[in-house]
């Protein structure tokens, strides 16, 4: 009997940890609009109370049924239409209207290579593409959030409900810079999500995906916050969320749902090198999603303060160069000529510590927290200049397009100097005209230090820890008062960075 009884109880330990080992499975690019047709969804749209937190199954796992219950009739289905145009031309335009010999080749039926046609006279018509993508209710009349990338270039939307309701959506607005769209149908006394703080997540916290990923509908998967506030390339305005959640071609737009049953993100984008899932997935912060949906509803479009700066991280030899303890905040690079920021008195090699309070810990956060701020509004900022700390109050503009000084750059120097290790020419007075500096040093030839420090021929020198220079001989006197450590500032194409330098 005892050794029944221990057979058993080894069965079923076997038993969960095969269980449990099924809820551990586990190039950045958008989890765009996977191409096919989807079936129709047979749950029923009822709107749905407050979800109830994840149940403890089995074994101990959670069971995310009842909360699936509740939240699914507000995620919806979004099919969207493209027509792609002959040969790569625009739809409804003719690449060979011009071609006097079209006409004539026509006409005869002879088949020309790439000539639209089918030898009898006629003509091939616009591709037609279709795709899937997800996104859920935030309103009972009808508004729906879902990603920009989802609908881009799209003529034609169509949302479809749990219940088998379709409905055609028109695009109230996008914003790409958060990859965030507003849909509207015409509807009301529908099912809508409650939105949760993103803030208060927490890294190793459960969370659940619904979407339709490869156009399978309704499609729920499960995993953890793996990371919080994560900046991706190209990406200064959205602190995403990176899960493990199973997120695919056809998720995009949908919601990511924490236990209590609200809405934390948008699942946005995927890591792959192979266009499926690999264990890491981004969502859009849902307060992030919000700011925006608020303005495509009330505005159509978003608008966004506007500094007027180059700005690039700061490391600990640039930190210490600048007199701070820690390497935090964003340097300013460059303050564009008739900017918010030059009329305030923002100068380069300022460093942004705070803006109306709120920490700046690295460059990414300036300008997200520019970017959340009103055109016209006064902001205040907390700046550090000549190893002081100092505030500045900035009356903002609007947005075209904040620069932000590449990663990458933030080590590459320039100078000019037998102890640098490079050689140079002063800039004529047209070319220190055209760049709004009194002088400079057009490097020629690197080597040595110089070269460590990532400098290139054609980068120009326009001043050493923050001072401006008129020709050579100021530029050496500067260079030998700086002593083994200091900063350059170099104008490289577009733009203009600090570089750290580290004499032997």
């Amino acid at each position: 009997m005892k050794a029944a009884a221990l057979r058993s109880t080894l069965a079923l330990s076997a038993l969960a940890l095969a269980l449990a080992g099924c809820l551990q499975e586990g190039a950045i690019s958008p989890s765009h609009a996977a191409n096919g047709t989807s079936a129709p969804v047979t749950a029923p749209a009822l709107t749905p109370p407050v979800a109830p937190a994840a149940q403890s199954g089995r074994y101990g796992l959670p069971d995310f049924s009842a909360l699936v219950e509740q939240v699914g009739p507000a995620v919806v289905n979004i099919s969207v239409t493209q027509k792609l145009a002959r040969g790569g031309a625009t739809s409804g335009e003719d690449p060979f209207a011009d071609d006097p010999f079209y006409d004539f080749l026509r006409r005869f039926g002879v088949p020309v290579p790439g000539m639209p046609g089918n030898g009898r006279g006629g003509r091939v018509p616009d591709q037609v593409q279709q795709g899937v993508g997800s996104g859920f209710i935030v309103s009972s009349d009808g508004f729906v959030l879902t990603n920009a990338h989802v609908v881009d270039g799209a003529t034609e939307v169509t949302v479809k409900l749990t219940d088998k309701r379709n409905f055609k959506a028109r695009v109230v607005g996008v914003d790409k810079r958060t990859d965030v769209a507003l849909l509207k149908i015409d509807a009301t006394g529908l099912p809508s999500v409650r939105t949760g703080d993103a803030e208060r997540s927490k890294v190793g916290e459960w969370v659940i995906a619904m979407g339709s990923p490869f156009g399978f509908e309704n499609t729920v998967t499960a995993g953890i916050i793996s990371a919080k506030a994560r900046r991706l390339p190209d990406e200064n305005y959205v602190p995403f969320i990176q899960t493990d959640v199973a997120i695919n071609p056809g998720n995009s737009g949908g919601p990511l749902f924490n236990l209590a049953g609200e809405v934390i993100g948008i699942n946005s984008q995927i890591y792959s090198r192979s266009g499926g899932f690999m264990g890491i997935s981004f969502a859009i912060p849902i307060d992030v999603a919000m700011k925006v949906k608020d303005q495509l509803q009330r505005y159509g479009k978003v608008s966004r303060g506007r500094l007027g700066v180059s700005i690039q991280g700061l490391d600990a030899d640039l930190a210490q160069n600048f007199g701070l303890d820690k390497p935090t905040g964003a340097l300013v690079a460059n303050v564009e000529s008739g900017s918010p920021a030059e009329k305030a008195g923002l100068l380069p090699g300022d460093v942004v510590l705070g803006v109306n309070g709120q920490k700046v810990d690295s460059s990414a956060d300036l300008p997200r927290i520019i970017g959340d701020q009103k055109p016209g509004s006064v902001v205040r900022l907390s700046i550090w200049r000549d190893r002081k700390a100092r505030e500045l109050n900035v009356t903002l503009g609007e947005q075209v397009g904040e620069k932000v000084a590449a990663a990458g750059s933030e080590r590459k120097s320039e100078s000019a100097g037998s102890k640098l290790g490079l050689t140079g020419r002063p800039l004529t007075a047209q070319e220190a005209s055209r760049l709004g500096v009194p002088g400079g040093l057009l490097v020629e030839g690197v080597a040595g230090p110089a070269a460590k420090a990532g400098l290139q021929s054609g980068d120009v020198i326009v001043g050493i820890n923050n001072q401006a220079f008129t020709g050579i001989e100021q530029f050496r006197k500067l260079l030998d008062a700086a002593g083994n450590r200091f900063a350059l500032l170099v104008q490289r194409g577009d733009n203009r960075i600090f570089v750290p330098i580290r004499l032997p």
